[in-house]
């Protein structure tokens, strides 16, 4: 009798489940900190998927927790509208109170349609990087058509940033050839298409120069604010970036994500928890180096590459 064939297959041979196991490298941050800290505005509004935008659909997560299909939703945008109308300028406001720079992960056709969601935090020496064209996956997205929409984005952001971008996040999913697609550009330092990890690590572009991978976190981000995804107060979310930082702290030689988004942390019951979160790093002093992300993925290069 023949044996039992076991269902599925492997996994790729080139995926790295083992990543730097007991002995990561040392990354000597800036000043002997123990965490290098970034913050990460999410800029998506008048990116996400509206039939009044000409949009094949509306948003699937909409922001007040009912799908509309097939009819243009007032609604939905004016949730997103808050983001750049009032979020933009609290959440400023508040990472200027602390000195803290930041990266806004901006999607190309909000800034198209609204310059000020980049230019704006340019103006204020915060990073401008790339978080695609409308707010969606690239996974399944056909090459040519994802080609084109990473020019774009690029075009767009450095036009209204006054600098091209070099950080590229895709919303969740990328394709299988984003990555490939960013180094062939040949304009990008890193990507943060990742979750894996609690320190960067390097690729090669086709030049042979580092192409840095820096892992995101969804954890330690406003995003659970959204309807049943755990954070009700505003102390929900600093209890849990603090505790984070604080362990991270502890091991040392560690990178930590904090996401952010306009529409949603920049609202006036929520913004209490990212300055809750900023006090803290504050006290902490120079075990914290808190820097752009692009800051970040040049001290990698510069070490590792």
């Amino acid at each position: 009798m023949a044996e039992p064939r076991l269902p599925g297959g492997m996994p790729d041979p080139g995926r790295d489940l083992a990543g730097y196991g007991r002995r990561p490298p040392d990354p000597a941050w800036p000043g002997g900190a123990r965490v290098a800290v970034s913050f990460v505005v999410n800029v998506e509004e008048g990116a996400e998927l509206s039939l009044a935008s000409g949009d094949e659909r509306n948003e699937a997560i909409p922001e007040s927790g009912q799908l509309i299909e097939g009819a243009p939703d007032p609604c939905m945008e004016s949730h997103y509208a808050y983001g750049a109308r009032v979020g933009l300028w609290r959440v400023m406001g508040m990472l200027d109170a602390f000195g803290v720079k930041a990266t806004f992960s901006c999607c190309g056709r909000a800034v198209a349609h609204t310059p000020a969601l980049a230019a704006a935090p340019a103006a204020g020496g915060h990073e401008v990087s790339a978080h695609g064209w409308r707010w969606e996956m690239h996974a399944g997205m056909p090459e040519p058509t994802e080609r084109a929409v990473i020019a774009q984005t690029v075009a767009t952001l450095g036009e209204h940033a006054g600098a091209r971008p070099v950080g590229w996040h895709t919303k969740s999913a990328p394709s299988v050839n984003t990555r490939r697609l960013l180094m062939e550009e040949g304009g990008f330092l890193y990507d943060s298409d990742c979750y894996d990890d609690d320190l960067p690590r390097i690729v090669r572009r086709p030049d042979g120069q580092p192409h840095v991978i820096l892992p995101y976190a969804f954890d330690t981000n406003d995003m659970r604010f959204r309807p049943g995804a755990g954070f009700i107060h505003p102390e929900d979310f600093s209890r849990t970036c603090i505790a984070a930082f604080d362990r991270l702290a502890k091991e040392g030689g560690r990178m930590m994500s904090i996401g952010l988004h306009l529409r949603t942390v920049g609202r006036p019951s929520r913004i209490a928890g990212l300055e809750q979160v900023l006090e803290h790093l504050a006290r902490a002093g120079d075990v914290a180096w808190v820097a752009r992300r692009r800051d970040i993925a040049a001290h990698w290069a510069a070490r590792f590459g």
